[in-house]
């Protein structure tokens, strides 16, 4: 598992890869002054944090291609909005299937990657179809606590999972458009294309290490098909540039293994200042709220929080930072790169249940 040292490392490259494009794409552009209700599409601030997903539309016949990298840490427990120690999980915590009174093993650090490859095409000027592809890596650290009761701690041991994500298909559909204000209809699907049946080496109470399928964290899709509706406004007016989006996750059904993920409703408000066409800063505030599993698969029963489907979801409040660079001229010329950093400001999750410590995206897109 990567220590807190090293994930300030990955931190600190995303933001030297950013300082080093912003020199790149600061060659000066006197094309666009930014001054206008709406912006020109070469402008840093035509295009939401990239954090945010399906922000706008393209003219028609237009393409745009895009990468995206998520890194996400998580350290230490909550239940509700209080910090707990491993030591309080497993004296207090009841394990919900057969075996000890109480919770035996306690994660305590997961890191996941997110690399996201995307494609839009606009069939006409109201209508945007978008497709995103996705391979995940996880790793989840834990302590196994001795026996059946006490705090003696037995040892320690990594999880891992990796393959290709869930697929997601959109269309976005104009409702509004003037200059100054846009408003457009998100109608997403997400098809699933991700593994539910990973598993990896465990260390038990009793001093053993089995192999067993792995908690609902570190599965890899949801394994039902999930409709994913919303809406999105951005304005513009001089150098400015402001948005909110409202999106939600349904599921549909039960997957193959006896369970469903709890639905998901975000609602997320941004604002960006453009200081020249080729770089803005942004400001984001995202609210999320999550529901538990229903159901459960009957392979996942170890004695850890991670198994019981009623410790998932909660609320989160959100709050991150974003760099926009878009390419005036030369090579660069229609190329952006961003960068977006999050951490939580409120959690109060159905617990125990880990802690975000940390969210970075770098992304970048290039429409023809």
């Amino acid at each position: 598992m990567k220590n807190s040292s090293l994930r300030w490392s990955r931190s600190g490259s995303a933001m030297g890869v950013a300082v080093t494009a912003a020199l790149a794409f600061s060659t000066p552009s006197f094309a666009h002054d930014g001054v206008d209700h709406e912006p020109d599409a070469t402008n840093a601030y035509s295009h939401a944090p990239i954090g945010v997903m399906g922000d706008h539309l393209h003219k028609a016949g237009e393409v745009m291609f895009s990468y995206r990298f998520m890194h996400m840490d998580m350290e230490g427990n909550r239940i509700g909005n209080r910090s707990v120690s491993p030591e309080e999980i497993v004296t207090t915590v009841p394990n919900r299937f057969a075996g000890p009174p109480t919770l035996r093993v306690v994660p305590t650090e997961m890191t996941m990657d997110m690399h996201m490859v995307g494609a839009m095409y606009a069939p006409t000027d109201t209508i945007t179809l978008m497709l995103m592809g996705m391979y995940l890596e996880k790793e989840m650290d834990h302590i196994t606590f001795q026996g059946m009761a006490g705090t003696t701690r037995l040892g320690s041991f990594t999880t891992k999972s990796s393959g290709i994500g869930d697929t997601k298909a959109a269309a976005l559909v104009s409702l509004h458009d003037e200059p100054g204000h846009k408003l457009h209809a998100n109608i997403g699907l997400s098809i699933p294309t991700g593994s539910i049946t990973e598993s990896d080496s465990v260390l038990t109470p009793m001093g053993t290490r089995p192999t067993l399928r792995l908690p609902y964290a570190m599965q890899l899709g949801s394994g039902t098909y999930d409709l994913e509706p919303g809406l999105t406004y951005t304005g513009y007016d001089a150098n400015w540039g402001w948005g909110a989006q409202w999106r939600s996750t349904l599921r549909t059904g039960t997957n193959d293994e006896g369970y469903t993920l709890g639905n998901k409703h975000q609602l997320t408000g941004w604002a960006s200042y453009q200081f020249q066409p080729w770089i803005s800063l942004s400001g984001r505030l995202t609210a999320k709220h999550e529901g538990t599993i229903e159901g459960f698969d009957p392979r996942i029963t170890a004695p850890v929080q991670t198994a019981d489907p009623d410790n998932f979801g909660g609320k989160r409040v959100e709050a991150f930072v974003g760099l926009n660079l878009a390419g005036q001229s030369g090579f660069l010329e229609g190329h952006r790169l961003a960068l977006e950093v999050g951490a939580p400001i409120y959690e109060n999750l159905n617990g125990p249940q880990m802690e975000t410590d940390l969210m970075v995206t770098i992304g970048w897109q290039k429409a023809f």
